[in-house]
């Protein structure tokens, strides 16, 4: 499927309780960034909500470009370890969900693209790991400004857009650990060398991934907006 304006399917999150101002209703809902940022470059994007695994193919189906975006950690049982720290911050079946839209994505040859969590469950999915905590990459600043610096390799589609050194956000206490064999790491942070992204060296699948939030900063810096029109025409 590929239109002139490219249907980009954002798999969505959820709060089971939304708080005062909404009832304390359960949502389903996708951080208005990655919609607007879309919209932007010319993209239609949709809502996938979070559902029964076995649908992944139909909503694959519908979209030209699957967009994995941030949200909780990803529970260790899925890339074989014990939880090592105590946290409720999981939604096991929005991982169950999302691992079977990213295989879905890959039989059917449509293009991923990975933010934050959705850059660490691909590798996962791919059967890589994760870090379970790390410590000093959750920023204090506001969400619209940056916080350290990453080293890019040259030549990567991110070279492209951000050079080989960008400053950039940081909003996540896991990380990618063993990296799975069909990416390669394109970007690593520059203090402490976590890694900032991934991109397939399989060509059987399109995928590049993030660790920074550009669906914060689309609107305030250029290199985030471009970002996604790199995502949305070129990947």
């Amino acid at each position: 499927m590929t239109t002139l304006h490219p249907i980009i399917g954002v798999a969505a999150n959820e709060r089971r309780d939304a708080g005062d101002d909404m009832g304390h209703m359960a949502i389903s809902y996708n951080p208005s960034g990655y919609i607007k940022a879309v919209q932007l470059v010319g993209g239609l994007p949709i809502m996938i909500p979070i559902g029964d695994p076995m649908n992944a193919k139909r909503y694959i189906s519908m979209i030209d470009k699957l967009v994995l975006a941030g949200g909780q950690n990803v529970a260790p049982e899925f890339y074989g370890e014990v939880e090592t720290i105590k946290s409720n911050d999981y939604n096991r079946e929005r991982d169950a969900f999302e691992i079977a839209l990213i295989n879905e994505a890959i039989k059917q040859n449509k293009p991923i693209v990975g933010v934050c969590r959705g850059m660490q469950l691909v590798n996962v999915a791919l059967g890589g790991s994760l870090n379970q905590h790390i410590h000093h990459h959750w920023q204090e600043k506001p969400m619209t400004q940056t916080s350290h610096d990453v080293l890019i390799d040259k030549h990567s589609p991110l070279d492209q857009i951000y050079g080989r050194k960008a400053h950039v956000n940081s909003f996540h206490r896991q990380s990618l650990k063993q990296i799975a064999p069909q990416l390669e790491v394109i970007a690593k942070s520059l203090n402490d060398h976590v890694v900032e992204a991934v991109q397939s060296i399989d060509p059987h699948l399109r995928f590049l991934g993030v660790q920074w939030h550009p669906d914060f900063m689309y609107n305030v810096r250029d290199e985030d907006l471009a970002f996604f029109r790199y995502a949305v025409y070129n990947l």
